[in-house]
Protein backbone atom coordinates (compact mmCIF):
# COMPACT_ATOMS: atom_id res chain seq x y z
CA UNK A 1 0.00 0.00 0.00
CA UNK A 2 1.53 3.24 -1.35
CA UNK A 3 1.28 6.42 1.50
CA UNK A 4 2.48 9.68 1.19
CA UNK A 5 2.37 11.31 4.49
CA UNK A 6 3.00 15.35 4.86
CA UNK A 7 4.10 17.22 8.08
CA UNK A 8 5.75 20.27 8.70
CA UNK A 9 2.63 22.76 8.68
CA UNK A 10 1.55 25.12 10.28
CA UNK A 11 0.94 28.94 11.62
CA UNK A 12 3.65 31.21 10.64
CA UNK A 13 4.07 35.26 10.00
CA UNK A 14 4.25 37.18 6.82
CA UNK A 15 8.23 36.87 5.97
CA UNK A 16 9.05 33.54 8.30
CA UNK A 17 9.96 29.98 6.67
CA UNK A 18 8.35 26.49 7.07
CA UNK A 19 9.68 23.50 5.34
CA UNK A 20 7.60 20.86 4.55
CA UNK A 21 8.70 17.33 4.84
CA UNK A 22 6.67 14.14 2.50
CA UNK A 23 7.86 10.68 3.30
CA UNK A 24 6.93 7.61 1.76
CA UNK A 25 6.36 4.25 1.50
CA UNK A 26 5.18 1.29 -0.68
CA UNK A 27 6.89 2.78 -3.49
CA UNK A 28 10.24 2.67 -4.98
CA UNK A 29 10.86 5.99 -4.13
CA UNK A 30 14.11 6.50 -6.90
CA UNK A 31 11.22 4.96 -9.62
CA UNK A 32 8.98 8.60 -8.87
CA UNK A 33 9.32 12.31 -9.97
CA UNK A 34 8.19 14.05 -6.88
CA UNK A 35 6.38 17.38 -6.68
CA UNK A 36 4.30 19.38 -4.75
CA UNK A 37 0.95 21.42 -5.15
CA UNK A 38 -1.58 23.38 -2.91
CA UNK A 39 -4.59 24.43 -3.05
CA UNK A 40 -6.38 27.54 -1.13
CA UNK A 41 -9.90 27.82 -0.69
CA UNK A 42 -12.36 28.14 -3.12
CA UNK A 43 -9.57 27.57 -5.61
CA UNK A 44 -8.23 24.78 -8.23
CA UNK A 45 -4.89 22.60 -7.15
CA UNK A 46 -2.19 24.05 -8.38
CA UNK A 47 1.74 23.25 -8.81
CA UNK A 48 3.85 24.76 -6.48
CA UNK A 49 7.60 22.86 -7.02
CA UNK A 50 8.80 19.18 -8.68
CA UNK A 51 12.22 17.37 -8.44
CA UNK A 52 13.10 14.88 -10.85
CA UNK A 53 14.14 10.88 -9.74
CA UNK A 54 17.39 11.64 -9.48
CA UNK A 55 17.62 15.40 -8.46
CA UNK A 56 18.92 16.92 -10.67
CA UNK A 57 16.39 18.90 -12.35
CA UNK A 58 13.69 21.20 -10.59
CA UNK A 59 11.33 22.85 -11.67
CA UNK A 60 8.54 25.86 -9.89
CA UNK A 61 5.70 27.59 -10.28
CA UNK A 62 6.72 31.44 -10.98
CA UNK A 63 4.86 32.48 -8.01
CA UNK A 64 7.13 30.75 -5.29
CA UNK A 65 10.74 30.90 -7.90
CA UNK A 66 13.11 32.06 -5.72
CA UNK A 67 11.48 31.86 -2.34
CA UNK A 68 10.52 27.88 -2.34
CA UNK A 69 13.46 25.17 -2.80
CA UNK A 70 12.80 21.40 -3.04
CA UNK A 71 14.78 18.85 -2.83
CA UNK A 72 14.73 15.03 -1.87
CA UNK A 73 16.46 12.44 -0.11
CA UNK A 74 16.37 8.81 -2.08
CA UNK A 75 17.51 7.49 1.41
CA UNK A 76 15.16 8.42 3.83
CA UNK A 77 12.19 8.01 0.75
CA UNK A 78 11.55 11.59 1.39
CA UNK A 79 11.02 14.81 -0.23
CA UNK A 80 11.23 18.10 0.83
CA UNK A 81 10.06 22.09 0.54
CA UNK A 82 11.72 24.77 1.83
CA UNK A 83 9.56 28.19 1.64
CA UNK A 84 10.78 31.07 2.79
CA UNK A 85 9.68 34.97 2.53
CA UNK A 86 6.12 33.58 3.22
CA UNK A 87 3.20 35.94 1.97
CA UNK A 88 -0.38 35.45 3.20
CA UNK A 89 -1.43 34.30 -0.44
CA UNK A 90 0.90 31.04 0.14
CA UNK A 91 -1.61 29.54 2.60
CA UNK A 92 -3.18 26.49 1.22
CA UNK A 93 -3.29 23.14 1.82
CA UNK A 94 0.20 21.76 0.76
CA UNK A 95 0.11 17.98 -1.10
CA UNK A 96 2.76 15.95 -1.75
CA UNK A 97 2.77 14.00 -5.19
CA UNK A 98 3.95 11.28 -6.87
CA UNK A 99 4.68 10.68 -10.55
CA UNK A 100 6.18 7.15 -12.00
CA UNK A 101 9.58 8.35 -14.17
CA UNK A 102 7.68 11.48 -14.26
CA UNK A 103 8.17 15.66 -13.62
CA UNK A 104 5.03 15.73 -11.36
CA UNK A 105 4.52 19.14 -12.91
CA UNK A 106 0.96 18.09 -13.82
CA UNK A 107 -2.00 17.08 -11.54
CA UNK A 108 -2.99 14.49 -14.71
CA UNK A 109 0.22 12.73 -14.83
CA UNK A 110 0.24 12.09 -10.86
CA UNK A 111 -0.08 8.30 -9.80
CA UNK A 112 -0.06 9.19 -5.91
CA UNK A 113 -1.38 12.09 -3.83
CA UNK A 114 -0.89 12.53 -0.05
CA UNK A 115 -3.41 14.07 2.50
CA UNK A 116 -2.05 17.52 2.72
CA UNK A 117 -0.59 19.56 5.53
CA UNK A 118 -1.85 23.45 6.25
CA UNK A 119 -0.07 26.20 5.89
CA UNK A 120 -1.33 29.48 7.28
CA UNK A 121 0.39 32.56 6.58
CA UNK A 122 -0.70 35.73 8.56
CA UNK A 123 0.35 39.43 7.52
Amino acid sequence: QVQLVESGGGLVQAGGSLRLSCTTSGLTFSFYGMGWFRQAPGKEREFVAAIRWRGTSTYYADSVKGRFTISRDNAKNTVYLQMNSLKPEDTAVYYCAAEHWGTATENGGINYWGKGTLVTVSS
